[in-house]
């Protein structure tokens, strides 16, 4: 891995969302058969415009962003402006986990109510390609 990239989402407090093979967010912002938007200033609202923003880091050793990769675990809130993201590597020996983990953290505080985001790299499910977005799957051939 390398020095660009960040985080995935889910609902409510404290939320836990599994990676699956294609973002809950993605589907629920482009589904036009999705059947209410969050609540504006809501902790899914703010996880929906989390990700957007960490779909802008890219892991510089592998040509894909970070949310599509499925780096990103999930969510959990203490309060409605403090977030801990949970996020993985493709592997322990990252030379840029904590680059990357920066970056997230940085992008997250960025998205309006949240005051402090903290990130926690965590091994458990390891990562695997079958964490990947179906869109990173067919660029890298896997469908």
């Amino acid at each position: 891995m390398t020095a660009e990239g960040s985080p995935d989402a889910g609902p409510a407090a404290p939320s836990t969302v599994a990676p699956s093979s294609s973002p809950p967010a993605a589907a629920t912002e482009n589904s036009p058969t999705s059947a209410a938007a969050p609540a504006p200033g809501s902790r899914q609202e703010k996880e929906i415009l989390v990700r957007k923003t960490l779909k802008k880091i890219y892991d510089p050793e592998i040509p894909m962003n970070i949310v599509d990769l499925g780096l990103i675990y999930g969510f959990e809130w203490s309060d409605d402006q403090h977030l801990t993201i949970k996020m993985t590597m493709t592997g322990p020996g990252c030379p840029v986990a904590g680059i990357l983990a920066e970056e997230v953290k940085t992008g997250a505080e960025t998205v309006p109510g949240i005051q402090e985001a903290k990130v926690d790299v965590v091994w458990e499910p390891p990562w695997g390609p079958e964490k990947m977005s179906d869109f990173a799957k067919r660029q890298f051939g896997y469908l």
